[in-house]
């Protein structure tokens, strides 16, 4: 217990500083693109080339980090991450954002390690907590890094925003290689083909792990086509810039702290991870689908509680559930099967929903994009209530 009381503050603190980087980026991103002449469907194609990326990666370093140990993969990833925000500082067109965007995706895959970590370190009852520790990690980079993020694209443009993205992948980067300690006992590592699908194929298969590697699938999907019109049109509707969408990555980073920090895990323990994820994937659907018809900023922002709370909700107990159905040496390989689902559906939805936005118009864009939400929600009706605290025997750890 001393051990996890040790390390869980380093690993939180790691991907606290990982994803403040990350959020410095994600208010100037789509303005950004603007300048370059990117519509709907060229701004979607940076956040589907970036989800391509993390689909491969997640693959890659989940089973990567399953034969060298969790450590050495998560400093490569951040290394990798401070060479995307570099990328991303200095691109003059569309080509080289498209390219920044890219190797920054590769790096986003290290989620699966850390959350890898987590699982190494807690025991199966407090998994769904740890999951939701780590969310609140997430939560509060969300807050400082769009924070600075807004301020910075407005007070000194991408240039600024993406040099002090890389400066913070740096710190976290010297950070974890002084502090950061492995997590992965060596009677724990396996080596497998490191670019097979075999777990991805073996989960969505299984029988209790099928459903859930599908709704890990559509609710990035739908929430991908969310994410590509509400910037859009909140720019034409409403005259959003840097500064407003900052404001709203900060709401979303505020709820998934105070919700998966604090208040997750007496849900949890209450009412279990199948209902939170039940009515978190049905708390998101009416939210997106209803954002075309709000008029004001004011009410936009008042959505944003009610789906940050609900997908704040959804995700750790999602996120439970698989790692609590994975084996000891099985963990980093179905999460990073977990992930790379929800990859691809990051990885198609943009495209889809960004020729849906450019074709037909915001709201049939949004209202598709609650749609996905509302079958998510049905999937997540057939997993069954016997899943939580039951084990896969899943593949075979020496494939």
């Amino acid at each position: 217990m001393s051990t996890t009381r040790t390390q869980l503050p380093v690993i939180l603190l790691t991907v606290f500083l990982d994803l403040a980087g990350f959020g410095l980026i994600l208010p100037i991103l789509p303005y950004y693109a603007q300048t370059f002449g990117a519509g709907g469907l060229a701004f979607g194609a940076l956040i589907g080339v970036y989800s391509l990326m993390q689909f491969l990666a997640t693959t890659l370093l989940g089973r990567l980090s399953d034969r060298v140990g969790r450590r050495p993969i998560l400093l490569a990833s951040i290394l990798i991450s401070a060479a995307g925000h570099l990328t991303f500082a200095f691109a003059g067109g569309y080509p080289v954002l498209f390219f920044a965007r890219t190797i920054s995706g590769f790096s986003a895959g290290n989620i699966s390690v850390a959350q890898a970590y987590i699982a190494d370190i807690t025991s199966p009852a407090e998994r769904s907590r740890g999951m939701g520790l780590i969310g609140a990690a997430f939560g509060l980079g969300f807050i400082v890094g769009p924070a600075l993020g807004g301020v910075a694209g407005h007070y000194g443009g991408p240039r600024l925003a993406g040099l002090m993205a890389a400066a913070l992948s740096m710190v976290n980067l010297v950070w974890a290689y002084l502090v950061l300690g492995e997590s992965l006992h060596a009677e724990h590592r396996v080596a497998r083909r490191l670019l097979d699908v075999e777990h991805l194929v073996a989960g969505l298969r299984d029988e209790k792990l099928g459903p859930l590697f599908l709704v890990f699938g559509l609710i990035p999907f739908g929430f991908s086509g969310y994410m590509v019109a509400l910037p859009l049109h909140a720019g034409r509707a409403l005259g959003w810039g840097e500064r407003e969408l900052g404001v709203f990555f900060v709401i979303v980073g505020i709820m998934a702290a105070s919700v998966q920090g604090y208040l997750f895990g007496k849900l949890a323990r209450r009412f279990g991870d199948r209902p939170l994820m039940i009515l978190g994937t049905l708390g998101m659907a009416f939210p997106i689908a209803a954002a075309p018809f709000l008029k004001t900023s004011a009410t936009l922002y008042a959505s944003v509680f009610v789906l940050a709370f609900a997908n704040s909700a959804c995700a750790p107990a999602l996120m439970g559930l698989i790692s609590t159905l994975a084996g000891a040496t099985e963990q980093g390989a179905m999460i990073g099967a977990a992930q790379s689902v929800s990859a691809l559906g990051r990885l198609s939805g943009p495209f889809l929903f960004g020729e849906i936005f450019d074709r037909v118009g915001p709201r049939a864009a949004f209202v598709a994009a609650g749609s996905v939400m509302v079958l998510a929600w049905a999937m997540t009706l057939r997993v069954p209530r016997a899943s939580e605290g039951a084990r896969s025997s899943g593949p075979d750890p020496n494939a």
